[in-house]
């Protein structure tokens, strides 16, 4: 079971929050530029070989023809939407185990720990879905030889103007059908590890660095296990031209499976593995590191 629940602290998930938010994406953003290639790439004509054979592939190819700012293509987004994302990400959870519990010394059950991991889903969606309409159309923009966009705010200023405040939020039925299981799995996942990993006779609060990065690894993999399926038809169906899909995702799930097969769905599963536990590895330990400096800093934030 979960360590007993400590006061939220807005500020400081704030705080911890976006630190931990900004080293995923240093980390990861390379690999996640590697994935949405992979994820949009078109269907290769008979007798042609595809765009990018697979991960390595693709990434080598970026590297070549971009440098390696290539690989950092689109990251101003996320970048800008960290912070508050993960606060409100690490205050939902926070809120969810709260709202869970009668007295505050309850210890919450695994169920109960993915139940408010889903409530953070809920809360990020407003933030995730426009960061990654940005991030994916940036991604996939170099790879195809044209330049629509100059940079974020120019991406979101021509999608308001083509389409509204809905052509900006285009994705959000699909990203919380991504995020909400998703993000259960993913502070179910790390909560129980760091219970599992804590030596007896410790508390969880002393959990050592290597430790702490395993648990978040490993959290991020679960967590994207869950979550590619969701994030394929998102990145197709964000990236495509408007009108292409009238009856949204349901018409992107046709298409793939008719035209690629299910494993289609699983489209750049490599590089989000690969990516995926040094990146939540990463967050955990700067979210973790950031509290506990937070803690002796200011106690009484």
């Amino acid at each position: 079971m979960a360590d007993k629940a400590k006061p939220i602290s807005p500020l400081k998930n704030l705080l911890a929050g976006g630190f931990g938010g900004m080293c995923l994406v240093f980390v990861g953003h390379p690999l996640d530029t590697v994935k949405v290639r992979l994820q949009t790439q078109p269907p290769s004509l008979p007798g042609q070989p595809p765009m990018y054979s697979g991960t390595f592939d693709c990434f080598r190819k970026t590297l070549v023809r971009e440098g390696i700012t290539g690989l950092y293509r689109g990251m101003a987004a996320p970048i800008i939407g960290v912070t508050p994302m993960f606060a409100v990400c690490f205050f939902g959870f926070g809120l969810g185990k709260k709202l869970q519990q009668k007295h505050p010394e309850d210890v919450l059950s695994y169920p109960q720990i993915f139940a408010a991991g889903m409530l953070s889903g809920v809360f990020t969606t407003g933030i995730m879905t426009l960061g990654e309409r940005i991030k994916c159309l940036l991604q996939i923009q170099a790879s195809s030889g044209e330049t629509k966009y100059t940079g974020a705010l120019d991406c979101a200023k021509k999608l308001y103007q083509e389409s509204g405040i809905r052509g900006i939020y285009k994705g959000t039925v699909l990203t919380l059908m991504r995020d909400v299981p998703a993000s259960g799995m993913y502070f179910m996942t790390y909560e129980w590890l760091k219970n599992i990993l804590t030596p007896e006779g410790k508390s969880v609060s002393e959990l050592s660095v290597p430790r702490i990065l395993v648990a978040g690894g490993i959290a991020g993999i679960f967590n994207w296990a869950v979550a590619i399926p969701p994030d394929v038809l998102k990145s197709r169906f964000q990236t495509a031209p408007p009108g292409k899909y009238p009856n949204g995702f349901r018409d992107v799930l046709r298409e793939l499976i008719r035209d690629e097969g299910v494993t289609s769905l699983y489209k750049g599963f490599n590089a989000v593995m690969i990516r995926a536990f040094p990146a939540n590895a990463a967050c955990f330990l700067g979210f973790e590191v950031a509290m506990k400096f937070l803690n002796w800093a200011t106690p009484n934030l």
